[in-house]
């Protein structure tokens, strides 16, 4: 999310004001009550609850409201319990602390969750009021010192919590380029993967059909090719795109299979339905295998056995032809490596490729849900 950052730290500003707020609050009270002289006490507690219930509400405003309204009314609150230091008798008492700690706190924390106009203007008024007040109480100049720092305080406070802004913008930025690089990532990683499946379909399809008839293995007028090339150039046309989102790879194996000039024992269940991807691919790999046993096998017939369930499955191409050498096969040689190996890695499956010279060839096809 654009800004994510910066609006966490802004939400993060707000509830952590609140919090000092209300931690600072107690021993800013019991010091208050403490300090007060016995005859001084009771306009002391009104006071300090006035400061405390205040003090609490605008803690929950922190943390469930908005807008720099109730700002105001912080600093006005903080002046009325200013101008109360004669009432209570405070300057007398050397009981000031309280009320130093008390606009301290305010003039800090406003700058976490407001704009610097309104932080600087809340801290010089609740700051200068103070001092005003304590010195029309008759205040010596310790304590007027004392209330000084705290519109410096709330400057330090504000260059801290600036840069800690800059730093979350920072992060924000790296975070939007980060997601552009990933999503022109993704986009090229798309763009390859389709030009792969669309090479993988030539290679599979039209490519191995002409290059049968080229080299003299299959007859120009061979009954079942003008068949195979329009069964080619409808594949190449429909693409890859699913019609829905699962597939049943039995009726896939079956229709690909009725197109192969082999004869072909088959034994799988009656359906067995799998994510539409998942299933295209193995229809896919067996039917290059099944190519390569029509091409190199040297024979007529082949065996298919399918077991497993939408979880895992197994499945075996296995013919009794001339068999070959896994280890010699170039790796150039773009079936094997692309149409079956590929393709089955792919959707988290693999390929195993069993051989020898005269022994024929088995194909395994493994699968297994959440490999992918």
């Amino acid at each position: 999310m654009a800004q994510e950052a910066a609006r966490l730290l802004v939400r993060f500003g707000r509830r952590y004001a609140a919090v000092v707020r209300l931690v600072t609050l107690v021993p800013i009270c019991v010091i208050a009550l403490f300090r007060s002289a016995p005859e001084n006490l009771a306009p002391t507690v009104v006071v300090v609850a006035v400061a405390a219930v205040w003090t609490c509400g605008y803690a929950w405003w922190l943390d469930k409201g908005r807008g720099n309204v109730p700002v105001l009314l912080d600093v006005l609150a903080l002046l009325g319990l200013s101008a109360c230091v004669g009432w209570t008798s405070a300057v007398e008492d050397t009981n000031t602390g309280w009320l130093r700690l008390l606009v301290l706190f305010m003039c800090v924390t406003c700058q976490w969750h407001t704009p610097v106009l309104v932080g600087a203007a809340a801290a010089l008024a609740a700051g200068g009021g103070t001092v005003v007040a304590v010195a029309a109480a008759g205040a010596d100049a310790s304590v007027i010192r004392g209330l000084l720092w705290a519109p410096v305080a709330a400057a330090l406070s504000r260059m801290v919590w600036t840069l800690l802004r800059r730093a979350a913008h920072e992060a924000d930025l790296t975070a939007a380029e980060a997601a552009r690089a990933r999503g022109q990532s993704l986009l090229a990683a798309a763009a390859r993967a389709e030009e792969r499946e669309f090479a993988n379909a030539l290679h599979d399809t039209a490519a191995t059909t002409l290059l049968m008839v080229g080299i003299g293995q299959v007859r120009s007028n061979a009954g079942w090719l003008a068949a195979q090339a329009r069964r080619d150039l409808d594949r190449l046309g429909s693409g890859y795109s699913p019609a829905l989102p699962h597939a049943d790879v039995v009726g896939l194996l079956r229709a690909d299979l009725d197109a192969v000039p082999l004869t072909v024992e088959f034994d799988a269940p009656k359906e067995l339905r799998l994510p539409y991807d998942v299933a295209r691919a193995i229809a896919d790999a067996v039917g290059e295998a099944l190519t390569n046993v029509r091409r190199h096998a040297d024979t007529t017939r082949a065996t298919i056995r399918l077991c497993g369930d939408s979880r895992a499955l197994r499945l075996d191409i296995a013919d009794q032809g001339r068999g070959f050498s896994p280890a010699e096969v170039p790796a150039t040689r773009y079936g094997l490596r692309e149409s079956v190996h590929g393709r089955m890695t792919r959707i988290g499956g693999t390929a195993t490729i069993t051989s020898a010279p005269g022994e024929g060839t088995l194909v395994l096809l493994e699968w297994r849900a959440g490999d992918g």
